[in-house]
């Protein structure tokens, strides 16, 4: 009989996110840089007569809008699949906080249902596909330090020889950000087309000031509470600390231990997670 076969999706933070312009598809252009996470949800392909999807998050739909369900499906109409998985989903990664985790979970499916069935696709014909389902889909095919422009679809290596040497750390507020309200809410600090944002590489000599996102000052207006952390953050030693795509996680970056055992001590009230970046 047929193993279980059980894979973890990661997460991702956005270095800087600059957004661009409106497209005439209604996405919007944006900058940005990736940085994979190991904080990763859990997804397990257990054989069986017909599709199911299963969560360990009760406000996490398991229907059609579901993003597993979606690559799920998308797969099976151009492929006709003979054989048949219950998928489970374990969540670890925060709903609404801005860090992938339904894009992830898209990605992951499409790869590992790929390898199951040996479908061969490439990862750039498993990006084409991605793109169907959701903007950050492609970027978790390969993951790692990537340089993200166009409406996701545009991604190349982002240099960072100091990756190994970082510390994430995420506090999480206790409420959620709606990327499509976040979006609505932009429109007026878009940027001309010919503006194009340049994020140095993450290096020595890297000048962290260079890294903004657009997203804070139209979430902190509702949510001030997101400038108090990144205070915090900056007092309690973080080279940067920035709001991941819309929100509301917050993070700060460190590369020093004893630093982060000091913070370790003062940062207690808030739901904090320290993680690092996926080794490539």
């Amino acid at each position: 009989m047929e193993k279980a076969y059980k894979i973890k999706s990661s997460s991702k933070i956005n270095l800087g996110l600059k957004v661009l312009n409106l497209r005439n598809d209604n996405y919007h252009n944006i900058n940005s840089v990736f940085i994979e996470l190991d904080l990763c949800d859990e997804i397990t392909f257990i054989p069986s007569n017909s599709f199911e999807l299963i969560c360990s998050n009760i406000d996490i739909p398991i229907t059609n809008q579901n993003t597993i369900f979606k690559a799920y499906q998308l797969l099976d109409k151009k492929f006709n699949f003979q054989k048949h998985y219950k998928i489970k989903l374990k969540k670890n990664i925060p709903i609404g906080g801005g860090m992938g985790g339904g894009s992830s979970n898209a990605a992951f499916t499409l790869k590992a249902l790929n390898k199951i069935h040996d479908l061969n696709l490439s990862s750039d014909k498993l990006c084409e596909i991605g793109l169907e389902i959701g903007s950050d889909v492609p970027f978790f095919i390969d993951g790692g330090v990537k340089l993200i422009s166009g409406r996701g679809e545009k991604i190349i290596n982002h240099n960072c020889p100091e990756i190994s040497s970082f510390y994430i750390v995420l506090i999480f507020p206790d409420f959620s950000v709606n990327t499509s309200w976040a979006y609505k809410k932009i429109k007026n600090k878009l940027q001309y087309n010919n503006y194009s944002p340049k994020f140095p590489a993450l290096d020595s000599k890297v000048n962290w000031k260079l890294f903004e996102n657009d997203f804070e000052d139209v979430v902190g207006s509702t949510y001030p509470e997101i400038f108090e952390i990144k205070r915090f953050l900056y007092e309690n030693g973080a080279l940067y600390s920035g709001l991941s795509g819309s929100g509301s996680t917050m993070f700060g970056v460190y590369n020093d231990r004893n630093v982060l055992e000091q913070l370790k001590q003062s940062i207690s009230h808030y739901n904090t997670l320290i993680v690092s970046p996926v080794k490539k």
